[in-house]
């Protein structure tokens, strides 16, 4: 069993417009020194899948499971949850000012959410330890900072110190809800650097948040790519990005700066994200998506298997799209292949069927 291991987890909210369905079956599992990156655009439900494993939902309407260490997180009082947020699963979150309390200094904040869970420490212990971690993660002259207030932190250095007190009671999981969001290329560089390296000395678990594949890149170890509140692709890192099969992953690698070729512009994904209220028919993604075909509009695709490059199934690398399964990749023939599909899914959406069907 993994340390966590996620199932069929779905949350919607009640509001004044109707039923926001923010999650719809989102599964996973993640183990200690593995890294799972979720990548997806704002509102593909990546926040709110792991908010809700730590409770941090409220009024949301939840099904499924969450076992972290064979234990229901989703069935779990809040007593027990506020025993393990912290000290054995640590939130980094997007906003630092806002994680950060502005009337308390950074040192108090870290002893205090070292003594919650450890009370038989001392403050001066506390502090000692805060002043190590501070250090540990880059700041410097930490004897002296751990006395400053948020607002005395630059950016990046807030990030760190938010690092710092999930590191405190060395969790097993940690989960990165965007922590390099506000931050420029520099800062963000030496944060994910940070991360990898703390990560590695710890054997934590971690879950990367993002919507940006390239921040990514040289830090998961599998990635789990959302839309509109529903996965639809699972690989590990090497073959998402040089093979990926669902047309949303294609479209959010071309939107890398560089990726598509062009020098002077960027080659976005046309459309908007669906609405969460009323979410398309079919596949979700099927109004932006420019291999669509009928049986797109009417069925909804599940996570199925993909070719891997020896012509056998891949079980690690699953896509939710009717299009064949050996249709993956970058290259031209691959994208050939699409484009017979397309035509072939246009007349009969029943022949394209057929042929996912014999590849799997």
């Amino acid at each position: 069993m993994s340390l966590l291991e996620v199932h069929d987890l779905k949350v919607s909210f009640d509001t004044s417009d109707g039923v926001v369905k923010a999650v719809r079956g989102v599964s996973f599992s993640v183990d200690r020194g593995q890294t799972l990156g979720i990548v997806g655009e704002s509102g593909s439900g990546k926040s709110v899948s792991t908010q809700t494993l730590l409770g941090l939902t409220a009024g949301a309407r939840i099904e499924g499971r969450a076992l972290f260490e064979g234990q229901d997180l989703l069935t779990m009082s809040d007593e027990q949850l506020r025993r393990i947020r912290g000290k054995e699963i640590a939130m980094i979150f997007q906003d630092p000012l806002s994680s950060l309390h502005p009337l308390y200094k950074v040192g108090r904040q870290i002893v205090e959410m070292i003594r919650q869970h450890e009370p038989e420490v001392t403050k001066a212990q506390a502090r000692k330890r805060a002043v190590e971690l501070l250090g540990m993660v880059g700041i410097p002259q930490p004897d002296q900072r751990v006395d400053d207030f948020p607002h005395q932190f630059s950016g990046g250095m807030r990030q760190r110190a938010m690092i710092a007190m999930a590191l405190a009671l060395n969790p097993k999981l940690i989960v990165a809800d965007e922590p390099t969001t506000a931050l420029d290329a520099t800062v963000q560089a030496q944060i994910l650097d940070l991360m990898l390296r703390l990560q590695r000395e710890f054997d934590s678990a971690l879950i990367m948040i993002t919507h940006d594949l390239g921040v990514i890149a040289d830090l998961a170890d599998d990635v789990l790519v959302m839309y509109g509140g529903k996965p639809v692709e699972f690989a590990d890192r090497r073959t998402l990005y040089y093979r990926p099969h669902h047309p949303y992953t294609k479209g959010l690698l071309e939107s890398i700066p560089g990726s598509s070729g062009a020098k002077d512009r960027l080659k976005p994904i046309p459309g908007q994200p669906p609405s969460l209220i009323n979410p398309p028919t079919g596949c979700t993604f099927h109004p932006r998506c420019a291999y669509i075909m009928d049986r797109c509009v009417t069925d909804e695709p599940q996570l199925r298997p993909v070719l891997d490059g020896d012509g056998g199934t891949d079980p690690n690398h699953r896509s939710a799209c009717w299009l064949p399964v050996e249709a993956v990749g970058l290259k031209p023939e691959a994208e050939e292949l699409r484009r017979q599909a397309v035509a072939t899914g246009r007349t009969t959406a029943a022949n394209i069927t057929t042929q996912g069907a014999e590849a799997q």
